[in-house]
């Protein structure tokens, strides 16, 4: 959770590109309900009712708690200034994501996939 905290707020916080433009100056709430980008954020998916999705969640202590961690400045050295994340459901990572390359492989953590910004990104 914190890792995926730590992409939110990377991107809160780029100072050039797409998502620079989408958060106007520092908006959690616009990078959070970007279209297409956190299904959490999503009540459909290709379609169909996502139960999963945030209006549906109780927020525990836990979750209150990373918040906090993130709002304060904090973030997983492991992730660095990655922009983006994925589980690809398969034991390797792709060298690059999202499919315009604008990002890099920078790490794995569990099942999930961390990408960093190629300069490429700056010119979304």
């Amino acid at each position: 959770m914190k890792a995926v905290a730590s992409v939110i707020m990377n991107r809160v916080n780029v100072p050039d590109g797409e998502y620079a433009r989408v958060s106007q100056g520092g908006n959690i709430r616009n990078i959070l309900f970007q279209e297409g980008q956190f299904d959490c954020a999503r009540e459909t998916i290709r379609g169909n009712y996502n139960s999963q999705n945030i209006y549906n969640m109780v927020p525990t202590d836990l979750h209150y708690y990373i918040a906090d961690w993130a709002l304060a400045g904090n973030r997983l050295n492991e992730i660095d200034n990655c922009l983006w994340y994925l589980n690809p459901y398969r034991p390797s990572c792709g060298s690059t994501f999202p499919a315009n390359g604008s990002g890099t492989l920078h790490t794995r953590l569990g099942e999930h996939c961390f990408y960093r910004p190629t300069p490429l990104y700056s010119k979304t």
